[in-house]
């Protein structure tokens, strides 16, 4: 029996990668202190990786966690990276994979929204923005679980809001 202890952490790198790293700052801080073990520190995937090796790796962490969290801007729905359309090793006139494996054109981001759906943990997905706009979000997980957003304004300003992010997370 696999017990499932840690968090998986999801979204769009390039274009999110300031609300990732907020979450994993405040996870790192004695004063914040989220106190999630990241399903990332299991397995390691290398951009130069296959997709479906990348796949493999990201199913690995999500067969370990107990809860996905989805950090959501405004790319993360129609991202396309991790579709087998862009691996060199499709033949896309008989849609078959030259490798061996199986054909699969969802995005890792949506792939990743599947395997949570399918696991049953919890679904929290944080926006990254003032409100929440479900029009943004992967289609699996749009009616799904918690839905926050991660900063507030307040005077003109935009702010981190730690109090909702955690508040989401326990």
């Amino acid at each position: 029996m696999t017990y499932r202890t840690k968090t998986y952490i999801a979204g769009d790198w390039t274009g999110d990668y300031d609300a990732i790293e907020k979450l994993y700052e405040w996870n790192k801080s004695k004063y914040w202190a989220l106190s999630f073990i990241d399903a990332h520190e299991i397995t390691k995937a290398y951009d130069s990786s296959l997709n479906c090796s990348i796949k493999s790796s990201l199913k690995t962490r999500m067969d370990a966690s107990k809860q996905f969290v989805l950090i959501v801007g405004d790319n993360t729905k129609t991202l396309r990276a991790g579709s087998c359309r862009y691996c060199n090793s499709l033949n896309s006139y008989l849609h078959y994979c030259a490798r061996g494996y199986s054909v699969d054109y969802r995005s890792f981001i949506e792939y990743e929204c599947d395997m949570a759906v399918k696991a049953k943990i919890d679904i929290i997905v944080l926006y990254n923005d003032t409100y929440v706009a479900k029009s943004k979000c992967p289609v699996a997980v749009k009616n799904i679980g918690k839905h926050v957003a991660m900063c507030y304004k307040k005077d003109g300003k935009i702010y981190w809001d730690y109090q909702a992010v955690k508040n989401a997370l326990m």
